[in-house]
């Protein structure tokens, strides 16, 4: 009873629901692969991008066709202020503004994924961007509506899978096929949604992806880690089952191995559309199967392992929308999701070493008031349960439970040049630790933390087109599970994982400067921010005695020691993207478009934060007509030199990218074409942001093809 309580009334919370633009809409975007115009993006108050008060991003239509990859975290790791975890070719989560893990949200049509992709970053999310058909990032204070832990940012990627519209000829159908070379990647997916009868639409979807070992631009180790190698040849191997070969360590190159997948997922939706709302249900099962890159020993007494992951997902989605724009409310949202979620960690001969047992609700109701004058706001609820349990001997966690109840409002002022918003979230979270036996150091117990969030912000319109914005914000984040009582080996990230179950909540301040200016020919989108955080949780590496001190045994099985920490930290950095209209060259139009990003952190008196990304910056001109366009862009990730005590620094790189987009059939129709180059020189290419940057390089020369059929 007390399930279907939940399930039924406290899904409640407030978020922002995303209205797809029509087909046609999307493909009308101007030449800039960063941005797109004219656009709804996630709010709980709809509103135009320009009008937006905090850093946003979209990737919709022919940007998106030309960006994705098999993972949201690298089809999404060239937009601003945006970076990736890069743990291999097939578990990349989406990093904003250098935060990640639990301070980041990453969303599925508005609720979470329900997935264990925030408890390290050996886990997909289980998102499968080949179904998408828009993704928007919203940085800044007000992602903190999604929730406290959305302090860093909020990726958030619609489908079709609820219907929202009836489709224009009754019936819609969608598909894409790709290939990428660097992996022999071969990838389609599908949907179609039909009219059944009045107001009634069905949808069916599905996709298929199979991948081997992704091809590198250079050697497997890092040139530190080949020294560190090199050196070690000729050691001895006192109790080592198998030597290690160091030297051929050292030497791999060309291939990157055990990073082959292979993945599907299908999906059902049905939705009844009225002018007044619409009701909508849906189910969606994933399923993949993929190896993690190897942490090759390069001393003696390491261990090194080709783990694989075996996930299965089954998700249960319910969307409702009252719309009776009234005098006093304009519309009534719910939206929610139940999902079940296991995966194995697999050994070398296929035996199951640790399994991952997640079960999750989460659901939010908005209430958005009637827009009176100037004045417009939007108020409502959160739920949220995850029930997560680690089964094997190499499970770092104990079983536990997270119970979380979010209330939330936000006011807005627009009077067409001044612009006022102002948000406040509460916040009520309780942690248990539960482990099945208490010999192996876990916490058994119990926390609970109330927390309080808001934000405050104003833009002022210079001009028309043309807007600047001041937002500040004050966080308070409960702890996770995994950062509290993490104790134990963890096979996909091969390392010891401590966490610590007296830390206290971490509350920062933070403000953000944002600049906007639009016209027909130009476009500059800027943001700068600060953050200053009190008890901020972070994971470094440490001495191994402080994690063999931690376990009762004493033994953490030649594992790299990484434990959380808590301290005072300093966040501050920039993003920015411009383009421009050059020429105009018989029906092309010549754009040319430039970002950069950059990421500043720093734990106060002890050391800059670990896994920080570099300044960057990438330039791009493009053709563009009605029926083709053509590409090429330059990006440089400069070298990151500041980094954590026993974290290695990591060299910048170049990589060139080129593509060709043709729409054989005419503008209109559906159907297009696209030919890309993704790092055309083949270099050797390493993101400081990834805990196996020494050993998983990201991908070499890689020719990409696809088709997108739409009727």
């Amino acid at each position: 009873m007390k399930t279907l309580l939940l399930a039924a009334v406290a899904p409640l919370a407030l978020a922002p629901v995303t209205v797809a633009l029509p087909a046609a809409a999307q493909d009308a975007r101007q030449a800039d692969p960063h941005r797109s115009d004219d656009i709804i993006v996630s709010a709980p108050i709809r509103q135009s991008e320009a009008d937006v008060l905090q850093g946003t991003s979209v990737l919709a239509g022919e940007n998106l066709t030309r960006e994705l990859r098999s993972t949201i975290g690298e089809t999404l790791a060239r937009l601003p202020g945006v970076s990736s975890t890069s743990f291999g070719p097939n578990a990349s989560r989406p990093i904003l503004r250098g935060f990640q893990g639990d301070r980041i949200r990453v969303l599925t049509d508005g609720i979470g994924s329900i997935d264990v992709s925030n408890t390290s970053v050996d886990h997909a999310v289980i998102i499968d961007p080949l179904l998408s058909e828009r993704v928007e990032v919203l940085r800044g204070p007000a992602a903190l509506l999604y929730g406290s832990s959305a302090v860093g940012g909020v990726v958030n990627v619609v489908d079709r899978r609820i219907p929202r519209s009836l489709p224009e000829k009754g019936y819609r159908v969608d598909a894409i096929a790709n290939y990428g070379s660097a992996a022999d990647e071969r990838s389609v997916a599908g949907s179609a949604e039909a009219v059944v009868a009045g107001p009634l639409v069905l949808h069916v979807d599905g996709s298929y992806l199979k991948a081997d070992d992704l091809r590198i631009g250079g050697f497997v180790l890092s040139r530190q880690a080949r020294r560190e190698a090199l050196a070690s040849v000729g050691a001895p191997q006192p109790g080592a089952d198998e030597p290690i070969d160091f030297a051929a360590n050292a030497a791999l190159r060309g291939r990157l191995p055990n990073t082959a997948a292979e993945t599907w997922t299908a999906g059902a939706g049905a939705a009844i559309v009225t002018d007044g709302g619409t009701l909508g249900v849906s189910y969606g099962h994933y399923d993949s199967l993929y190896g993690l890159p190897v942490r090759y020993a390069t001393q003696p007494g390491q261990e090194q392992e080709a783990p694989r992951l075996d996930v299965v997902q089954n998700r249960y989605d319910l969307r409702a929308e009252v719309t009776p724009h009234g005098s006093v409310i304009d519309a009534i949202r719910l939206r929610a999701a139940h999902a079940n979620y296991r995966h194995f960690e697999l050994e070398e001969d296929g035996a199951v070493g640790t399994a991952f047992y997640n079960k999750g609700l989460e659901g939010r109701l908005e209430v958005v008031q009637a827009k009176r004058g100037g004045w417009q706001g939007a108020s409502g609820a959160q739920y949220f349960s995850r029930a997560f349990n680690v089964v094997g001997d190499e499970a770092f966690l104990p079983r536990n439970d997270t119970q979380q109840v979010g209330l939330f409002t936000l006011q807005q002022y627009d009077d067409g040049r001044f612009k006022a918003e102002g948000g406040v979230r509460y916040e009520n979270t309780v942690l248990s630790g539960k482990p099945l036996n208490d010999d192996r150091g876990f916490f058994a117990g119990q926390r609970r933390f109330d927390t309080w969030s808001g934000s405050i912000g104003a833009g002022y319109a210079l001009a028309d087109g043309v807007r600047i914005g001041l937002n500040g914000s004050r966080t308070e984040r409960a702890p996770s599970a995994e950062e509290l009582f993490a104790n134990g080996p963890h096979a996909g990230t091969q390392a010891y994982e401590l966490g610590n179950p007296d830390f206290r909540a971490e509350k920062s301040w933070g403000l953000e400067a944002t600049f906007h200016a639009h016209s027909d020919t130009f476009s500059l989108d800027a943001s700068a921010y600060y953050n200053w955080f009190d008890d901020y949780i972070y994971e470094t590496r440490v001495a191994d005695a402080v994690c063999e001190a931690a376990t009762p045994s004493g033994d953490i099985d030649g594992l790299p020691c990484f434990q959380y920490s808590q301290a005072k930290a300093r966040y501050y950095g920039f993003e920015a993207d411009a383009s421009a209209r050059l020429a105009t060259v018989g029906a092309h139009t010549i754009t040319a478009d430039l970002m950069g990003d950059y990421v500043h952190a720093t734990v106060v008196d002890r050391s800059p934060v670990p896994r920080i990304p570099p300044l960057r910056v990438l330039g791009g001109l493009e053709a563009r007509s009605d029926t083709s366009s053509a590409r090429v862009e330059v990006e440089h990730a400069f070298a990151q030199r500041r980094v954590a005590p026993l974290e290695t620094t990591t060299d910048g790189y170049t990589m060139v990218n080129a593509s060709l987009s043709f729409r054989p059939w005419g503008s209109g129709d559906r159907r297009s074409i696209l030919l890309a180059a993704n790092n055309i020189f083949d270099v050797e290419a390493r993101r400081s942001t990834s805990v196996l940057k020494d050993f998983a390089p990201l991908a070499g020369r890689d020719i990409r093809v696809t088709l997108r059929v739409g009727i």
